[in-house]
């Protein structure tokens, strides 16, 4: 007898599951651990090319050389893949920010630290295109899907959870005006920047340009924080040097 799809997939989630039943860590093989990561990688090239909604699970089992089963001991459905996907891309870059800017000398001049981000984001940006191509490409999925525009909501705000401390380091929020002087505000504002800047290059393909932009928006950012301290300053009285 045949087990109901419902039943299937719980014994599937509970495979995977990191741990065991009662809470102690379960133990990944290799062998598994190199499955997942193959079939990650050829949906990630399978959505660069098709886009996630003319992507099939055989499609990706055909690229990563595995059957359905592989595809099913690791993943409920293609939507979970692309999750896990956009997990693992997200903690790449976030990573990524966090280690060029904690190498930075401590004493570094404000303007330099924001070139610093500028260029750290920039160089991520190259990288990033083909990951912004299959992005975008779910977000239309999502915006006709109720259920993963909320997953996508819940993962966007785990990747902004990583970069605050970062963004907060470096733009200085206590300094900004409000909502910028709000730490999460700050972050999402950074965020829509940056991919600002990477829809832009999946048009024109300047990089150089990109980099210029991302600085000059920083620069704007931290800039409108002096203009504040300047306008909460008490007028000048000359007769006081008198």
């Amino acid at each position: 007898m045949v087990a109901p799809a419902s039943h299937r997939s719980a014994a599937q989630r509970a495979r995977r599951s990191a741990l065991r039943a009662d809470g102690t860590p379960r133990r990944v093989t290799r062998r598994r651990a190199q499955t997942r990561e193959r079939l990650l990688d050829a949906a990630f090239a399978v959505f660069a090319e098709q886009g996630y909604g003319g992507t099939s699970i055989e499609e990706v089992c055909d690229r990563a050389g595995y059957t359905r089963g592989a595809f099913y001991s690791n993943f409920d459905s293609l939507e979970e893949l692309f999750f896990a996907l956009y997990q693992q891309r997200a903690t790449e870059v976030a990573d990524r920010v966090t280690a060029a800017l904690d190498g930075l000398p401590t004493d570094l001049p404000r303007d330099r630290l924001v070139a610093a981000l500028a260029d750290c984001l920039a160089d991520a940006l190259l990288g990033d295109r083909e990951w912004m191509i299959v992005k975008t490409d779910f977000l239309l999925h999502a915006a006709r899907n109720p259920a993963a525009a909320q997953a996508m909501a819940v993962h966007q705000a785990a990747t902004r959870a990583a970069l605050r401390p970062a963004i907060a380091a470096v733009l200085d929020p206590s300094a900004l005006p409000a909502p910028l002087n709000e730490v999460d505000t700050l972050t999402r504002s950074v965020a829509a920047i940056y991919e600002a800047a990477l829809m832009g290059l999946l048009v024109d393909h300047e990089a150089d340009d990109a980099r210029a932009w991302l600085r000059a928006m920083f620069t704007a950012i931290v800039g409108s924080g002096q203009a504040a301290a300047a306008a909460s300053m008490p007028p000048h009285d000359p007769t006081l040097s008198r």
